[in-house]
């Protein structure tokens, strides 16, 4: 059974913290060269397999005390805040014009993007916080597709807009308050646990 409330807070973490990604501004750049849908194909795809990763390392964790899992979530959380508050302006990467713009090779440059740049990023890593956290991998990974694909569809179709109407720099920070939050709040269970 699918929890409603650990989809949208995973929702809202994994959405806010992958928004000043560079993935996200590569998905701009991929969106004004080729069409849209053949690009959110190859990266929708991508970002599931990476959260499919994700959720089945966070599921491992959950076989640990739980103790040690909240506060090892802490730490990670905490220190997801901190490369968020810490990191400098990404510039964008140069990505590689695909010799034609047939679907399979818009949505495979797309698929390898995304597959490449995110392994091991922090909204992966969150996501498997989350899992082990929750101990839901269907609301967490549910959560986390749905924000990633969501990042990524604003990216393609709309990101220069949004881009003008808020800060990158606002939105990086209440993603890593929110992160900073969930550290603390971990943390707080494991002692008091």
């Amino acid at each position: 059974m699918i929890s409603l409330t650990v989809t949208a807070v995973v929702f809202g973490v994994v959405f806010l913290a992958e928004l000043p990604d560079k993935t996200a501004l590569a998905g701009l750049v991929l969106g004004t060269r080729y069409r849209a849908s053949y690009v959110f194909a190859g990266v929708a795809a991508a970002f599931a397999l990476h959260v499919a990763l994700a959720v089945a390392a966070g599921s491992v964790l959950t076989l640990l005390p739980q103790q040690l899992v909240q506060a090892l979530t802490g730490v990670l959380f905490l220190g997801g805040a901190a490369v968020l508050l810490l990191k400098k302006g990404e510039d964008e990467e140069e990505i590689r014009k695909p010799e034609d713009q047939s679907f399979w090779k818009v949505s495979g440059a797309g698929f390898m993007l995304i597959l490449v740049a995110e392994f091991g990023d922090l909204t992966q890593i969150m996501t498997a916080n989350l899992a082990a956290r929750y101990d839901d991998p269907l609301s967490v990974g549910l959560g986390a597709v749905l924000a990633l694909w969501a990042v990524a569809g604003l990216g393609i179709v709309g990101g220069k807009a949004l881009m003008k109407k808020v800060p990158l720099r606002l939105i990086t920070q209440i993603a890593a308050l929110v992160m900073l939050a969930l550290g603390v709040w971990s943390l707080w269970e494991a002692v008091t646990g």
